[in-house]
């Protein structure tokens, strides 16, 4: 084969590099075009400023000194425009709301900073695991500063733990209590979780606090501290596992609040309790129970499971018969909430990623690092957390309109009062 036919192929990295030059170039250009802009309307903003004798009190004074800005495709080189005050006193400064003073890394980065901590990566080890995506810039991420940023986020924690919770409405409650691997340095092993959706059917993080085994002293202590940051409501409906000391806690507290017991966990706690045998067939007629699509037909699945099972497994029945009633308790709400009603998804899904974490600890946690870790991940998860599907019908369940299957009975009757006219 001839030279001359002969195709030079370029490495795989080159053309990585090469595609990160263009987007890097791109951004860095498209972020001066922003920041030309920004100073251009602070300027017309003061248009009517003037000096003494008449002149333009503020004008443009070049740029600052160019500083690198580690971002999400790596560090990009900034300079920020300068803009003068020939006032004497009073100075008017020009600040970047794009590029702040002193802003040293993206918002991106400043999140994926401790969700790389928070999944392992020791604070010796920034510098290595960050230096193929940020270069030289991965430098300055010394355990120094590492351990800096995680005071910053307890001081969050901290600071989230006591906010006013005076003008907040939560409609639904998903409560649990997390066992995580790694061991806090007290007796208090057991992170308390509750996750609600406001009147907007936006789901949020409500409380995270340490407790004792989900003992109800420590759900007391919760909720108390809940009323005391001005919640002046208990949710319509809290869906949790039976286990927990939560419901006589909030059946003291709130005593309007319904309770739905979580299918997820009741189904593991029957099929426990059978051989394995029979669990595939009868985690299906489990499965028939909650998906009926009334009230009637889940009781009759419920009497069918219970009349091929009573006999020789009395202990799963039993387990099953127990919670007959807050099993159901969905039934009463809008069709259009029954799927995250029936289970505390909103939790566990969340708290896959917690435990993922711990598990790779052995040590032991200081109680302010744990919930720390906690309350960051869950703050990373939240930003995924979509709105309640049929988030409109809520209002009608603070109303207190009354659900049969499912079905606003408010617009039953006006059906029937439009079929009799």
């Amino acid at each position: 084969m001839k030279e001359d036919n002969l195709i030079e192929f370029k490495k795989p990295e080159a053309i990585t590099d090469l595609l990160t030059d263009i987007a890097k170039k791109g951004a860095k250009e498209m972020l001066a075009a922003a920041l030309e802009l920004e100073v251009q309307v602070f300027l017309k903003a003061h248009s009517n400023d003037k000096t003494p004798i008449g002149e333009s009190r503020l004008i443009r004074n070049g740029y600052l000194p160019e500083r690198p800005i580690q971002t999400g495709i790596g560090s990009i080189e900034i300079k920020v425009p300068r803009v003068r005050d020939k006032n004497a006193e009073d100075k008017i400064k020009f600040n970047s709301s794009i590029v702040p003073p002193y802003l040293r890394r993206s918002k991106s980065v400043e999140e994926f900073l401790p969700l790389l901590y928070l999944k392992g990566i020791s604070t010796g080890d920034f510098q290595d695991t960050l230096t193929p995506l940020m270069g030289e810039q991965a430098k300055n991420l010394s355990p120094g500063v590492i351990c800096r940023l995680k005071s910053a986020w307890e001081a969050e924690y901290h600071q989230w733990h006591k906010r006013d919770l005076s003008k907040k409405r939560y409609v639904y409650w998903w409560v649990d209590g997390i066992y995580l691997q790694a061991r806090m340095e007290d007796a208090k092993d057991c992170v308390l979780v509750v996750i609600g959706v406001d009147e907007c059917g936006q789901k949020e993080l409500i409380a995270l606090e340490d407790g004792f085994r989900e003992s109800k002293d420590s759900w007391m202590e919760l909720i108390n501290n809940l009323k005391r940051l001005g919640l002046k409501n208990g949710p319509e409906v809290a869906v949790g596992d039976g286990a927990l000391g939560f419901w006589a806690a909030i059946r003291e507290t709130f005593p309007k609040t319904r309770h739905q017991r979580c299918w997820l966990h009741k189904t593991l706690n029957v099929l426990d309790k059978l051989p394995k045998s029979l669990q595939a067939r009868a985690k299906a007629e489990l499965h028939e129970i909650w998906m009926s699509a009334t009230r009637v037909d889940a009781n009759r699945a419920f009497d069918h499971f219970i009349g091929l099972y009573s006999i020789k497994y009395p202990k799963a029945t039993e387990c099953l018969l127990k919670d007959r009633d807050v099993l159901l308790t969905f039934y009463d709400f809008p069709a259009e909430h029954w799927k995250p009603l029936r289970t505390t998804n909103p939790i566990e899904s969340t708290f896959a990623t917690v435990r993922h974490r711990t598990k790779k600890v052995k040590g032991c946690f200081s109680r302010t690092t744990i919930l720390t870790m906690v309350f960051k991940l869950c703050q990373s998860a939240q930003k995924r957390w979509i709105r309640l599907y049929g988030f409109q019908r809520l209002a009608e369940v603070i109303r207190g309109v009354k659900f049969v299957n499912g079905e606003s009975q408010i617009t039953g009757e006006l059906i029937n009062k439009r079929d009799a006219a």
